[in-house]
């Protein structure tokens, strides 16, 4: 192996959490594939990290899985303790209230007066 490569079928690039909206939306990478329409091995190195993605291919997976393209790099649709599937689950009157006490979280952490 030559020096400073990586093993084969290492990761190369960021790692996305595009499979996991994949699999949440219950499309299959065919299925996916040919509705945003690219390769499906070239979906499937993406998703694996083993080819890059740009923010044309982002916006088009993102409006087939129903959600933003920020959201295919940073949020894990099947984590049900993280904050944006609280998120997601909450009423308007439900969200002001998240926010309000998120907000108080923080200002009372940096001034020191959380215990």
């Amino acid at each position: 192996m030559a020096r400073g490569a990586l093993p084969k079928g290492q990761p190369r690039f960021r790692l996305t959490f595009i499979r996991q909206w994949r699999e949440k939306k219950g499309f299959s990478l065919d299925a996916l594939a040919s509705r945003v329409p690219m390769d499906k091995g070239n979906l499937s190195k993406v998703e694996r990290g083993l080819l890059p993605y740009n923010q044309e291919m982002l916006e088009r997976l993102a409006d087939a899985l129903g959600t933003d393209p920020a959201s295919l790099l940073m949020r894990d649709p099947t984590d049900p303790d993280g904050i944006w599937s609280i998120w997601d689950q909450a009423k308007p009157g439900e969200r002001r209230q998240i926010a309000e006490v998120a907000k108080t979280l923080v200002r009372t952490s940096r001034t020191g007066t959380d215990g």
